[in-house]
């Protein structure tokens, strides 16, 4: 620690959220690395979902199929990377990969358009319902996958480099503000696109977010140095093993499926990715008439809108609703809402209707809902926390959205139900989910006894 005495901004930082003067830098660099991180998210997020306006039901069910299976393999591979190579190296590594492969991107749909990159036929045999679909991935229909691969790594790998930099003493103090970077990000990020899209085009949005992804790079390397020169962490290393858990590195996936608990809680994420589904391609077919720029300033204040009714609500609402109302309420809140709001798009099937019933699911399971997902898991011991709920937030979730994708195509594009009839399905859907919100509100009251003080976290922005 330096002996120089500390200037007017570390005294300042000091008094206002205990950070200390030899802390500073390293506390301004993380925030600004988060920062950057979400800015960038949110840059590629509404270019990815302007694209699938372009392509019907079933195509957008085949890719979320396809994105489950690369998701699986991406973890596998990351995994294998936490093997064998330095996380020092790592951290940088994978932010300078994912910033190649989205400057290659922009060089691709800037040159190549639609050019066919794989094609090939499908034949699934559902009984009464034989489908035969035939699969061309185009340059943006990768993109599109690589995206929600993006959105799964980006902030995940940057907590992980945090607890590598930071001890945990400082981590009680520092993370909070450091989160306030991300939710920065995230209000930042999607103005890009909402004001500049149709000056920009979508492209340029897109190597914009490439050239954001190069910054972290480097802040990353800085890092490091100031861990040893202004931190003397040297000897903090994150846990990548998981052997101080000990146990079946499998186990999760026992646990999962043994549980009741565990499945009710699987059965609720499903249920909200299936409604989520709708929604998204509610958005998707009413967006269709729009050029794509024009589709990009939309989705872009979309998530602008979405992120400070998430911030409000995480500040002022979630923790009063848990405190007054108890668990289960907490997590029927949204369901029921839903429910409601999927019946008024039934009758009104417009694109003002459909953006307004997004704002509020997405707003509502951030600042409400998964908040209220995430406390269910402290009923639970340290090793089914760690080994159950991966196996429940990645291959449930992807594996949710890639079932409800082609249950929803099923009835679109092959038996032609119509938005309003798709509508009232989602609103069965929400009723259900209710219901079991309930369900395991009560569950967890059981489980945790009477109330005990908890309150929830300000989340973090959508992802």
């Amino acid at each position: 620690m330096t002996d120089e005495k500390p200037n007017l901004v570390a005294r300042l930082m000091k008094s206002a959220s205990k950070i200390e003067p030899h802390e500073v830098k390293s506390v301004l660099v993380s925030f600004a690395l988060v920062f950057l991180l979400m800015a960038a998210w949110y840059i590629l997020r509404p270019v990815r979902d302007a694209m699938a306006s372009d392509w019907t039901a079933t195509e957008i069910s085949q890719l979320w199929n396809i994105n489950f299976f690369v998701c699986i393999a991406v973890v596998a591979l990351y995994g294998f990377a936490v093997s064998h190579v330095r996380f020092a190296y790592l951290v940088p590594g994978t932010y300078g990969f994912f910033a190649a492969t989205f400057l290659g991107f922009y060089f691709g749909t800037s040159g190549m358009g639609d050019v066919v990159v794989f094609t090939s036929i499908v034949n699934q045999d559902m009984g009464l319902f034989p489908i035969s679909w035939e699969i061309n991935l185009t340059v943006d229909k990768i993109f599109y996958i690589w995206v929600s691969v993006f959105s799964l790594y980006h902030v995940t790998v940057f907590w992980t480099f945090m607890a590598d930099l930071f001890t945990k003493e400082q981590s009680n103090r520092l993370f909070a503000f450091i989160a306030a970077g991300a939710s920065a990000g995230a209000l930042v990020g999607p103005m890009i696109p909402t004001f500049f899209a149709e000056v920009m085009g979508t492209d340029k949005l897109m190597l914009t977010a490439a050239v954001l992804l190069v910054i972290p790079i480097l802040l990353t390397i800085y890092l490091e140095k100031l861990k040893v020169t202004e931190l003397h962490n040297d000897s903090v290393q994150v846990d990548l093993s998981g052997a101080s858990i000990g146990g079946n590195p499998l186990a999760g996936f026992r646990m999962f499926f043994t549980n009741p608990y565990l499945l009710a809680i699987g059965v609720f994420l499903l249920l909200y990715t299936a409604l989520g589904s709708f929604a998204y391609f509610f958005q998707t077919e009413l967006l269709a008439p729009y050029d794509e720029a024009t589709r990009t300033r939309i989705l872009g204040g979309l998530d602008l809108t979405v992120n400070i009714l998430t911030f409000a609500i995480g500040m002022f609402a979630t923790s009063r609703i848990v405190s007054r109302f108890g668990m289960a309420v907490t997590l029927a809140l949204v369901p029921v809402f839903m429910a409601v709001a999927m019946l008024i798009l039934a009758f009104a099937p417009i694109l003002i209707v459909a953006l307004a019933v997004q704002v509020a699911r997405r707003a509502g399971n951030y600042g409400i809902t998964q908040p209220g997902r995430q406390m269910l898991f402290t009923a639970l011991d340290r090793e089914t926390r760690f080994k159950a709920k991966p196996v429940i937030d990645v291959a449930v979730y992807r594996g949710g959205d890639a079932l409800s994708g082609n249950f929803y195509a099923l009835f679109k594009d092959d038996l032609g139900f119509a938005l309003a009839a798709m509508a009232l399905i989602g609103g069965a859907i929400a009723l259900l989910w209710s219901v079991l919100g309930v369900y395991l509100g009560r569950v967890f009251k059981r489980r945790e006894g009477v109330s005990n003080g908890v309150t929830a976290e300000v989340p973090r922005a959508a992802v």
